[in-house]
């Protein structure tokens, strides 16, 4: 599989974790926060498994301090853009949390890959962005944040916290261009997202709490939750970063909340306006400029 089709096919697998999660989360009566941590915990720990049963797990002895300290990092940048990204729900709405944290990642990306290599963004780099950016606002729209506990301060505060999000899932993006000696992708994701879920259960154990009665819709929903959406597409996110420059593995992450949208049409009947549907072909453009550019480059650099 090649670098952008793996990216891709992240993005696309992400966007089942909006449904699955939110499924799971009603079933088992369980706040938002409680979900994300037992989505890393169980990706996390499914992962180690299978790192344990292939005889892998000494990939992260191996790699020393150097691959601790990036298996801390991993966790602690999943735990808090996860935790922001919630609370800033919380305080804004779906809409506004999610085109600020996604809109602006690659933003971010782009900013910090032009300061690192010295050199300005090209026009295929910030159409794809700016593709990217209509298109989320047109697909998840800004719908009113008046009437809020928080007012006018609280909108404030969610979407500074979306900007946090954001800038961590840059960041963990960043650190995905740059392997570690010894490191595997996959045992990055299995003791990175293992850690954060602890870090993250410290806050969400005495908040929300994490206990519910399980049954078999509920355990199939978080298996499939901590499987595919998780394990599975941070892998391939991780394995995609490797050749595919970071900022056009940000803007691909836009699929997400596309393929959120789509499920939801198909799956809960939902309706998507016209202008959903025009967001929903510009964030197709704004991934097939991204990945076309990125097939270019890797032709002539």
């Amino acid at each position: 599989m090649s670098s952008v089709l793996s990216v891709i096919t992240a993005g696309v697998l992400w966007g089942t974790g909006g449904l699955s999660g939110a499924l799971f989360g009603r079933l088992a009566d369980l706040h938002p926060m409680a979900v994300a941590t037992l989505r890393l915990a169980g990706g996390g720990l499914s992962v180690m498994l299978l790192l344990a049963l292939t005889g892998r797990l000494g990939a992260l002895r191996a790699a020393g301090r150097p691959g601790a300290t990036r298996v801390l990092a991993v966790g602690l940048l999943t735990a808090s853009y996860q935790a922001c990204y919630f609370v800033a729900v919380s305080l804004t709405s779906v809409g506004v949390a999610t085109l600020v944290t996604l809109g602006s990642a690659p933003v971010l990306v782009l900013a910090a890959e032009a300061v690192g290599l010295r050199r300005l963004p090209g026009p295929r780099q910030l159409l794809a962005i700016g593709l990217a950016v209509v298109g989320l606002l047109l697909l998840v729209g800004l719908p009113g944040v008046g009437g809020r506990p928080g007012g006018a301060g609280g909108i404030f505060a969610g979407t500074l916290l979306a900007l946090v999000s954001a800038a961590g899932f840059a960041l963990l993006t960043l650190l995905g261009r740059r392997p570690v000696a010894g490191l595997d992708e996959l045992t990055t994701i299995g003791a990175g997202f293992a850690s954060g879920a602890v870090m993250l259960g410290v806050v969400t154990l005495p908040w929300t709490g994490l206990g519910f009665t399980p049954s078999v819709a509920s355990a199939g929903l978080l298996c499939f939750l901590a499987l595919v959406p998780t394990a599975v597409a941070y892998s391939l996110y991780f394995t995609g970063l490797r050749g595919v420059p970071a900022s056009s593995a940000a803007v691909v992450a836009v699929l997400e909340p596309l393929t959120a949208t789509v499920l939801g049409v198909l799956v809960l009947g939902e309706h998507l306006s016209l202008a959903g549907s025009v967001g929903a072909g510009l964030l197709c453009a704004a991934t097939l400029t991204a990945g076309v550019g990125t097939r270019t480059g890797a032709r002539t650099g």
